[in-house]
């Protein structure tokens, strides 16, 4: 009896609370605090610049003049109105259980994707569904790692630590510069640990730095809103020439490979059915290519630069430009649905369907729930797709998903630059981890895409 009372002191939820907090860009979130016998636990929300029309509902004070009408209010009132009281006295050890009370019962809003959140939003339930999470981490004594890892059906005997995608360029919504492109990236995949590859994109980092200053000016190495640098450059391979000098100059030739997210979806005229890569150069002849066009712009780039892995390459309607995009180049690369998927597992369905994508972006607020989150990877991998879990422009210094990460043990994460604590609170998490597992855990390198280890 004393046990079962001991158990149920520290599983059962006594209350739940949430408050506006602000993220990495001045904007309001939401924070929820989920308190058991064992303490109080926190979860914060992030928040997308360039986000997917098919994502779950973020509430906002919309009409409001208050904080430009970004206020987080309503998505507050319902965590502590609706969501609390229908917790108080369950075990935070069923996330699942807690997950759908929230989505299916008390929210219950739906369309032909899934639940859309559409009631009490995706960042009133995302916060308590992360809070639960920890919460119920403590509650086994288990490090939140693992217990995600149990959460995804896995044993979490062995883990794989993921290759960080460095966002060391940054352009579309994310800068104030002329690029359509949204992120390059750089992959330490001749890492033999998460700790050598943080050196490595670390090196890259500051050599790019002094290259930029040099050719364009020390005001073109301000960063953008993922922590990389925004200089005034319109053309992709100027980029890609850049970051090449840069690991030149680190010596790392071989070891650093390259990642695009083009973020077309950003970009693409529905009614012309062309890409404008002149989108933010108001006066300039805009550049307006075709599929066709983007697909070979696309091939001279990775003719020229070792990149591994593509995300949104087309617009999240352009079913065609998808198609055609992996079956040229499926084989050699990582296809990645960002907007075209939202972490959502009937999209995710729906993709693999159609052969548009080999692997999935996963990010928690797309889909608004820690549960549908596990779901939509968990089905990309039955596919034998990649999964790559991502923050979002505007984060916290929560730093959940350097745990969800290495629990789901999908080998990849981008969390931005090495730059800027928000970004950098997910790679030192990540650091902790490793050095605490030791030889249970394996750096992912060249295996970025293949399944977790059993």
């Amino acid at each position: 009896m004393q046990r079962a009372a001991k158990r149920a002191f520290a599983q059962t939820i006594k209350s739940v609370k949430a408050r506006e907090v602000y993220d990495s860009r001045g904007f309001p979130t939401v924070e929820a605090e989920v308190t058991t016998g064992l303490g109080t636990y926190r979860a914060m929300v992030p928040s997308g610049a360039s986000t997917g029309i098919y994502e779950a509902l973020e509430l906002r004070d919309t009409g409001s003049s208050r904080l430009s009408g970004k206020g987080v209010t309503k998505a507050v009132e319902n965590v502590n109105k609706i969501i609390a009281p229908a917790l108080l006295g369950k075990s935070v050890e069923a996330q699942t259980e807690i997950d759908r009370l929230m989505v299916e019962t008390l929210d219950g809003s739906k369309n032909e994707h899934g639940f859309t959140k559409s009631k009490l939003g995706a960042n009133s339930i995302l916060s308590v569904s992360l809070a639960v999470a920890r919460a119920g981490a403590a509650a086994k004594g288990l490090p939140l790692y693992q217990h995600l890892a149990h959460l995804a059906g896995r044993d979490g005997k062995k883990y794989r630590i993921p290759v960080p995608s460095f966002n060391i360029i940054n352009g579309g919504r994310h800068a104030e510069n002329k690029m359509a492109f949204q992120e390059f990236m750089i992959l330490p995949l001749g890492a033999n640990s998460f700790k050598q590859a943080m050196e490595m994109g670390t090196d890259v980092y500051h050599h790019l730095k002094k290259i930029i200053a040099k050719k364009y000016g020390k005001a073109n190495t301000n960063v953008g809103d993922e922590g990389g640098f925004a200089p005034n450059i319109a053309n992709p391979e100027d980029a890609l020439e850049l970051a090449s000098e840069a690991i030149s100059q680190a010596k790392l030739q071989g070891k650093v490979f390259f990642g695009l997210d083009v973020a077309a979806s950003e970009f693409f005229d529905t009614k012309a059915n062309t890409y404008n890569l002149d989108f933010k150069n108001e006066g300039a002849a805009a550049r307006l290519l075709n599929q066709k066009q983007m697909i070979e712009l696309y091939g001279k780039l990775a003719q020229k630069y070792p990149i591994v892995t593509v995300e949104d390459p087309f617009d999240q309607d352009d079913a065609e430009g998808w198609k055609m995009f992996t079956e040229t180049f499926g084989e050699k690369l990582q296809v990645v649905g960002d907007d075209l998927l939202v972490t959502n597992p009937s999209r995710i369905q729906m993709a693999k369907k159609n052969k548009l994508c080999n692997a999935l972006l996963l990010k928690v607020n797309q889909i608004g729930s820690l549960t549908e989150s596990i779901q939509a990877s968990n089905t990309a991998r039955d596919f034998g797709w990649g999964v790559m879990i991502s923050h979002r422009s505007g984060e916290t210094e929560d730093n959940f998903i350097g745990d969800l990460v290495v629990g789901l043990s999908t080998g990849q994460i981008k969390s931005g630059a090495p730059c800027r604590s928000e970004r950098i609170a997910k790679y030192n998490q990540i650091l902790r981890i490793e050095e605490e597992l030791g030889d249970k855990a394996e750096y992912a390198g060249v295996n970025f895409k293949s399944a977790p280890p059993k």
